[in-house]
């Protein structure tokens, strides 16, 4: 498993936080937007759809936006070049926290400065460790101090075997991220996790983790921001929303990307959001949340019922997003295992925002 095991500190609620009011939006009870990038603002090139708009007019009413990146192959100003291009008004380097600005330090705390770091990874891991004084290889020897590994599309079989090597003889093993897969325009592809994964196969070894869901990333953002009240905005549960449960944020899963109604409804505790949105229009709008009386929970015009095992939408539309809040409410306040849930079909798969 690419991941460490840190405790969960704090579980969300099922229902929305009591600073909400028919009168304000989301975002209003929060001073910072932390956004996870693939699947929530873009899939490769291509900006998903509403996220631009919704951004900026959250930028516009004086929220400070930070994004944060478990990927490792681009530096923080090519990230925030390609922000940019998409038509996000007013993104520099410093508005993106990098998985490779939280491991690296994370790997000077634990092998001498200067030291012999092999690294397996793309420009953006270069240029980090590199600022911090390492020197840098790419093929292991007796004189390899510390392995970080991210993900970069042309790792290759000598790459994994090189840190192989490095590791099996002692060298401090650090991971950006542990991220199984990757949106792509062309689909879901593996991620730096699976990359880890092999490693672990060939050496028995397990990595410390700085990218999400850890909290090492999200520390540096609340850090670097300034943050009080952040709001995580992800579309992962096993990494941006556990790493906001563990980095005790709030925190909204969009489903625009890897994650589906499906998946949340049966999401373990510890990787359930604060709040369920269809896309990022959600930050903008009032959020209707859920309140659950006995068997029976309402979300806006949206009532849900659970009999036994068996979810029923008794009013409102079943495809849409408060069907599925309400749902969600219902199921993880009762004592009946998510997946033993009869669901309807297509339920929170469409429909209103």
């Amino acid at each position: 498993m690419p991941c460490s095991q840190n405790p969960v500190t704090r579980l969300v609620p099922v229902t929305a936080d009591t600073h909400i009011s028919a009168d304000r939006t989301l975002i209003d009870g929060f001073d910072v937007l932390l956004f996870d990038l693939d699947g929530v603002i873009y899939t490769g090139a291509q900006a998903v759809p509403y996220a631009v708009e919704s951004l900026n007019h959250a930028a516009s009413t004086g929220k400070r936006l930070g994004y944060l990146t478990n990927n490792a192959s681009r530096t923080t100003q090519t990230v925030a070049d390609h922000l940019s291009e998409l038509g996000i008004s007013a993104v520099s380097a410093a508005d993106v926290v990098s998985s490779p600005e939280a491991a690296v330090p994370l790997l000077a705390s634990q092998v001498p400065a200067g030291s012999e770091v092999l690294v397996v990874g793309g420009e953006g891991l270069l240029r980090e460790v590199a600022r911090a004084g390492f020197t840098i290889t790419r093929t292991a020897t007796p004189k390899t101090a510390g392995v970080i590994q991210g993900f970069a599309p042309d790792v290759t079989w000598t790459d994994l075997a090189q840190a192989s090597y490095a590791i099996e003889s002692g060298a401090v093993w650090i991971g950006t991220n542990g991220d199984w897969t990757i949106p792509r325009e062309q689909g879901i592809a593996p991620g730096n996790g699976t990359l880890i994964a092999a490693v672990h196969t060939a050496t028995g070894a397990f990595p410390e983790v700085a990218g999400k869901p850890e909290r090492h990333i999200y520390d540096t953002a609340r850090a670097r921001f300034g943050a009080k009240r952040p709001l995580m905005i992800g579309d992962r549960l096993d990494t941006d929303i556990l790493g906001a449960n563990r980095s005790e944020m709030a925190s909204l899963l969009v489903l625009t990307g890897v994650d589906t109604p499906l998946s949340v409804l049966r999401a373990d505790r510890d990787q359930r959001p604060t709040y369920i949105g269809r896309d990022t229009r959600t930050l903008n709008e009032y959020y209707a949340p859920a309140v659950v009386n006995g068997n029976v929970a309402t979300c806006g015009e949206t009532e849900v019922r659970l009999d036994r095992a068996v979810l029923t939408v008794v009013a409102g539309d079943p495809r849409g997003v408060e069907a599925l809040r309400a749902a969600c409410a219902l199921v993880w306040n009762s004592s009946i295992p998510p997946t033993a849930v009869l669901v309807p079909d297509g339920l929170g798969m469409g429909g209103s925002a």
